[in-house]
């Protein structure tokens, strides 16, 4: 007989639907037999623990390996003696999503769990136990009651981690309103591909419900129906919320590109008015340089004579004063006629 392993926890429930744990899962099968099932619930397994049930309780070793590979999508296999299903959890937490995997063996009289350990090392199905005690009058009805009690935990457990994505999705608007200068861009791009991993595996699980309570599985019977098609719904609002959220994203990634091609529209309107003012500046300059460089101090000393320098000099600069007003008073004018021509020239409404 194999021995004890403390991650590990083995119960019969009894036909009065009492949780009573056991030392071993040979104990629990034993004491299903003069009535009720059992559940055995393995944290974190090797390879071989579950093999070891392939004999007894006809688990299919393709299921096993599926137990063993984290890198599965949501499914659910029919075998002759059981139904395997593979289910999500998540965890968000530091704007990080992780996802991981419930493993769920159900037969006529039996439910095997494998589970992983949360992001905080806390078992997936934590408080399971205490939940079946308190639907102690539908656990009692057989193992498809008793699923339904682990997957609506699972469940439940989503809407909560997908509130901390859109709390993140609250906070990345806010701050692209604030600052978007110090706004990082690729916290949009993260959010969009822990969004898209949840709609897989959220479209994957409900496909998994549609097949339950259309009666594809041997072992859930019509009276626990009703539970599942509960499930579902719970999972179709989870499915519409992430692509609501998907939208979301999505618009403010087109946000914050508009709202940055403005900023850049901006700053180049800033640098063309300040290139236009110097370049109107020294249009006004240009004839006056040229005048000055023609007939500086020498040469127009040379042209008037040196006797005259008192007169001609005043009178050098009173002509650049003259030439650079009218000079500005030209490039005003011609400024305003092209306004109105490109006014003229502007649609009417």
């Amino acid at each position: 007989m194999e021995a004890p392993m403390s991650e590990s926890t083995f119960h019969h429930i009894t036909r009065s639907g009492k949780l009573v744990r056991m030392t071993t899962w040979a104990q629990a099968r034993a004491a299903a037999r003069r009535g009720g099932y059992f559940w055995l619930d393995f944290l974190e397994p090797a390879k071989e623990e579950l093999s070891a049930l392939v004999e007894p309780l006809g688990l299919h070793p393709l299921a096993i390996e599926d137990c063993t590979d984290t890198n599965q999508i949501p499914k659910i296999d029919d075998y002759r003696r059981h139904t395997f299903m593979l289910f999500n959890a998540y965890h968000y937490a530091d704007h990080a999503l992780s996802i991981h995997e419930l493993d769920v063996f159900i037969g006529a009289n039996f439910i095997v769990t494998v589970q992983q350990r949360d992001a905080h090392g806390r078992p997936l199905l934590i408080g399971a136990e205490h939940q079946a005690e308190l639907q102690r009058a539908g656990v009692r009805q057989g193992p498809a009651f008793l699923l339904h009690v682990l997957l609506d935990q699972i469940v439940d457990r989503k809407f909560v981690e997908i509130e901390g994505l859109e709390e993140e999705i609250i906070e990345a608007e806010e701050a692209i309103l604030g600052n978007l200068r110090r706004f990082k861009p690729e916290q949009l791009l993260h959010l969009r591909r822990d969004l898209l991993a949840v709609r897989k595996s959220l479209f994957y699980e409900r496909e998994i419900l549609v097949k339950i309570c259309r009666k594809d599985c041997p072992f859930i019977g019509e009276n626990a129906l009703y539970l599942y098609r509960d499930i579902y719904d719970h999972l179709s609002k989870f499915y519409e919320l992430t692509e609501a959220s998907r939208d979301v994203v999505t618009s403010l990634m087109e946000m914050y590109l508009s709202m940055l091609n403005n900023q850049m529209a901006q700053a180049a309107n800033e640098t063309n008015a300040t290139v236009r003012r110097l370049t109107f500046i020294t249009t006004i300059f240009m004839p006056l340089s040229l005048l000055a460089g023609i007939g500086g101090m020498s040469e127009w000393t040379m042209m008037t004579g040196a006797a005259n320098w008192r007169i001609a000099y005043p009178l050098f600069l009173a002509g650049m004063v003259v030439i650079g007003v009218a000079n500005y008073y030209l490039l005003k004018l011609l400024e305003r006629r092209r306004h109105r021509e490109r006014v003229g020239r502007s649609p009417r409404t």
